[in-house]
């Protein structure tokens, strides 16, 4: 008996079809029984069998024509009961219609009462769908007896709770146990919900030591940044592994499955209080206006594009260089976003021809200039990409927007500009100050957001741990007092565009990073994460400061400061003014000593034009002595 509960095969259709033949004339028996007292001597008890042969063809006729029998009983759900439902009003409705044409047209007799008919109507619907909730409730206890035994904690007291509760105890292949729920907000011993008590967060490390749980699900997707850490650091303090629901909006068919709870990741350890926008601003700024955006396919500017989206404008030029990138972007835009007023072009934004075509044929209103080389020892290595593309690139697209009466520019920079002791940071910082000064010619507003590193972004240290993780380590740091400031891809974009919106032009915008954090504990973080036992699963390795690599990041420079905007998370940074003039000699003046390929000679003129630039762990020093 077990094993047939616990089989894989499904009990073949006849049977079921047998089965529910024999519940039919089981529940015309009783109905009539319980209509008449069980007085077997009442004179319908003489005509069983003919109403018992009536009800059968009635019944095996209708089952055959609706196939109720088909469905998988252990996976009996609301729609087989809807099912079964129907299928016995059509069977009682015949009765009915049969009744009275036997009573008006033959013999004035009926061939069951009325009263059993709706008896069996309620009876035969109780034994069908009963059925098959029993064999279902079988098979899964059944199955509950070979399954791995999993306790697990749900944190959250919601909807999304009972649900990630249910999901849980249908998993298929490891019986979970619901301990408790964790109310983030309050909660006390002598509540329950859906039968299992929950608890205050203070209690959470006493279920811990008292039970051996195995995870905690997060289902509160309004639980503070704080008190998020604090949950988390707890499960690592217990190996307990933490896991997270996805965003309603991304539930298959509105539905949660086991396989989209997914464990937490380095982002959600990370992530700090929704920034709250002023979308009516943005709105303003973006309705019904043509909007390029250069390096679209990248992890800044392909999130820019997305966000974009939602705000109406009347088309997107997506321009980057890389091919297969746009394409993904291309797909996404047209099949997650819905959107299709966009074109994306391939081409490069030092080929002057190339993107002055795109100005002349669809003459932007905004330009969001994220085309850039962001990787500091790739850029400490090739100085004149560095000044090619972050310079000469941003001094074109820069240009063009004053050539063609671009109403705002918005150009992508980075906390590595301030006080630059590499290539990369030192090409940003010129290229701030040349579209500072373009910003006195007063036709275009042009506007500087400058932030730290970005989560997830092409290149980042995170794809990088993850991939030395996958492979068995080592996980490598530069040094073990290094620390940087943090955003998420979306949290930067957001920004940007609000600080789009606000800036009237020379403004160098600088976001709320939060603190700093040191790269060796992300690192010992994601190694927990994944599972893994640092020093016995995997090691760490120092590997040493990279050429142009300094140890903190900084926002602002020695000299400047800061004014406040509207925006609690935007601020201004007050710098020094510089000449137009000059600033555009010197320029145009370094991007001639290009074609020498020379990277002393490059360097050395970006050194002349910011003098804060030193240069650390890197070839470069000799010329700052």
């Amino acid at each position: 008996m077990l094993k047939f509960f616990t089989s894989n095969k499904h009990t073949p259709r006849w049977i079921v079809l047998s089965i529910d033949l024999a519940a039919s004339v089981m529940s015309v028996i009783f109905a009539l029984l319980l209509r008449f007292n069980f007085d077997l001597t009442n004179k319908y008890f003489d005509n069983l069998w003919q109403i018992i042969i009536f009800v059968f063809f009635i019944r095996l006729i209708i089952f055959l024509l609706t196939h109720s029998y088909a469905g998988i009983i252990r996976y009996t759900g609301t729609k087989d009961a809807t099912r079964i439902i129907l299928v016995i009003s059509y069977t009682n409705f015949i009765y009915i219609a049969v009744n009275y044409f036997l009573f008006f047209f033959v013999n004035h007799k009926y061939i069951m009462p009325f009263s059993v008919i709706l008896i069996d109507y309620f009876v035969s619907i109780f034994l069908l769908t009963g059925f098959r909730l029993f064999v279902k409730a079988l098979y899964y206890e059944a199955n509950n007896l070979f399954k791995e035994e999993k306790r697990v904690v749900i944190l959250g007291i919601n909807e999304d709770a009972i649900t990630t509760k249910r999901v849980l105890t249908r998993d298929p292949e490891v019986k979970y146990i619901v301990e408790a729920f964790i109310d983030t907000k309050g909660g006390g011993k002598k509540k329950q919900l859906d039968g299992i008590k929950f608890y205050k967060l203070s209690d959470l490390e006493t279920i811990f030591k008292k039970h051996n749980i195995y995870e905690l699900v997060i289902s509160d997707k309004d639980i503070s940044a704080d008190k998020k850490q604090q949950v988390i650091n707890l499960c690592f303090q217990y190996n307990v592994n933490v896991l997270t629901l996805p965003d309603p909006k991304d539930w298959i068919n509105g539905e949660l499955t086991y396989r989209q709870i997914r464990k937490i990741n380095i982002e959600d350890l990370l992530e700090r209080e929704p920034i709250k926008l002023d979308e009516k601003q943005i709105k303003k700024d973006v309705l019904n206006k043509i909007i390029l955006v250069t390096g679209a396919a990248g992890s800044i500017g392909s999130e820019i594009v997305f966000q974009l989206t939602k705000f109406r404008p009347k088309k997107i030029i997506a321009f980057d260089q890389a091919e297969s990138p746009l394409y993904d972007l291309e797909l996404e835009l047209k099949e997650k976003y819905g959107f299709t007023d966009f074109e994306i072009i391939i081409g490069d934004v030092t080929n002057l021809v190339r993107i002055q075509k795109v100005f002349e044929i669809f003459h932007p209103d905004t330009v969001y200039h994220a085309a850039a080389y962001k990787h500091v020892p790739m850029m400490e290595n090739n100085p004149s990409e560095a000044l090619r593309v972050n310079i000469s690139g941003t001094k074109i697209i820069a240009d063009l927007s004053l050539l063609y009466d671009v109403k705002k520019f918005v150009m992508i920079s980075t906390d590595k500009a301030v006080n630059p002791t590499n290539v990369m940071g030192a090409s940003k910082r010129i290229a701030e100050i040349y579209i500072q000064t373009l910003q006195q010619q007063n036709k275009t507003a042009f506007v500087t957001t400058r932030f730290g590193n970005v989560l997830g972004s092409n290149g980042s240290v995170i794809p990088r741990f993850k991939q030395q993780i996958e492979e068995g380590g080592p996980v490598t740091v530069t040094h073990p007092d290094i620390t940087r400031y943090f955003m998420t891809i979306p949290e930067a974009c957001q920004l940007v565009l609000q600080a789009g919106a606000l800036g009237h032009g020379g403004e160098i915008f600088i976001f709320d990073m939060g603190k700093s954090v040191k790269i060796i504990n992300l690192a010992k973080k994601m190694i927990q994460l994944s599972g893994l036992k640092l020093g016995v699963d995997i090691n760490l390795k120092i590997t040493g400061l990279r050429p142009g690599e300094k140890l903190y990041e900084e926002l602002l420079a020695d000299k400047e400061n800061t004014v406040p905007t509207v925006h609690e998370k935007i601020m201004i940074a007050k710098t020094r003014q510089y000449s137009a003039d000059e600033v555009i000699l010197k320029t145009d003046r370094l991007i001639s000593v290009l074609k020498n390929h020379d990277n002393f000679e490059i360097v050395g003129m970006m050194k002349k034009i910011i003098p804060e630039f030193i240069s650390k762990n890197s070839v470069f020093e000799t010329l700052d002595k």
